[in-house]
């Protein structure tokens, strides 16, 4: 019989039934939640972040959501292991079993790998390159774009403290920004902090499409153009505040600016989660170590169980 893990961890591609499941097992294991989503640790990004309500949460505490304010620009994935780590002693000091859900594979490897996060810098070089910028920021995106495809995707345009900041790492050192911490298995080295089990959730990719296409209807039913025209009142957009690049609000912004229709936006947002659902499973499917489930083949109440054996050593 294996020795019980301290944490138990939930993967998977967005709409593939995470956060019945995680809430589930913290039934079944005595455990509370820490959420590991780039987009729900933000305050006011409810409904486009896909944030489980209340009643979706069945009385399970919920931590790292609703966090960060959503102008606050200053959070970074070594911010986010700081607070996931602190969550994840907290929750075991009290005897409860944390469980880290979330489809942010960055987030995810942060807490548990022995992730580098200082890059090489070189104030003179990053003085240029911002001069360079205010010149002419699109010059400036171009040049990253030719020299980190990766980062660049990633990125909006209008984002200047990243876009220099991506560019001066690769003019200092001759690589790119996003081949930092790139190779998986000389990440994992060295980092015992915690002992997990790593479950992930996956299914046929035609079934996780219709899953996708019917979550972004449903999104926009329960009020996602609304929310996002709340913000965008306020005089926050997507080339001002970091937190309105995420997919859903990016795409309704030209709604409200008139420069798309709302059906062309719903689309896009549909092509768009379909394109992020392909990039999670890609980097989830690196560790090894994670043992897959299709949620579509049983029942909640049998995938639960079966987790719940496996996490206690049983099977």
């Amino acid at each position: 019989m294996n020795a019980r893990p301290d944490v138990l961890c939930i993967v998977g591609p967005t709409a593939c039934g995470k956060t019945a499941l995680s809430v589930a097992l913290a039934k079944k294991l005595g455990g509370e939640i820490v959420s590991a989503d780039a987009v729900a640790v933000y305050r006011g990004l409810d409904i486009g972040s896909a944030k489980p309500t209340e009643a979706e949460r069945q009385g399970i505490i919920h931590h790292l959501i609703d966090c960060v304010d959503i102008t606050d620009d200053s959070f970074t994935v070594s911010s986010f292991r700081t607070l996931a780590r602190d969550a994840i002693d907290s929750i075991s000091s009290r005897g409860n079993v944390p469980i880290v859900v979330g489809g942010s594979g960055l987030y995810m490897d942060a807490v548990f790998s022995d992730m580098r996060f200082s890059a090489p810098s070189d104030p003179e070089i990053r003085a240029a390159v911002e001069k360079e910028y205010d010149a002419c920021p699109e010059a400036v995106f171009a040049a990253l774009r030719a020299a980190d495809p990766v980062t660049a995707q990633r990125l909006h345009p209008n984002d200047k403290k990243r876009v220099v900041r991506a560019l001066e790492v690769f003019r200092v050192s001759g690589q790119p920004f996003s081949a930092l911490n790139r190779d998986f298995s000389s990440v994992q080295q060295g980092d015992d902090t915690y002992h997990s089990l790593r479950i992930g959730l996956n299914t046929d990719r035609r079934i996780l499409y219709e899953r996708i296409d019917r979550r972004v209807d449903r999104m926009m039913e329960d009020g996602l153009k609304e929310e996002a025209f709340a913000l965008f009142d306020r005089g926050l957009a997507p080339d001002n505040c970091r937190a309105l690049q995420s997919i859903g609000y990016a795409q309704l912004y030209g709604v409200y600016t008139g420069s798309a229709s709302l059906d062309s936006a719903v689309e896009q947002i549909k092509l768009d989660t379909r394109h992020f659902a392909k990039r999670q499973i890609t980097w989830f499917k690196r560790d090894q170590s994670t043992v897959w489930y299709d949620p579509t083949e049983q029942t909640l109440e049998a995938l639960s169980q079966r987790i719940t054996e496996k996490f206690n050593g049983n099977q």
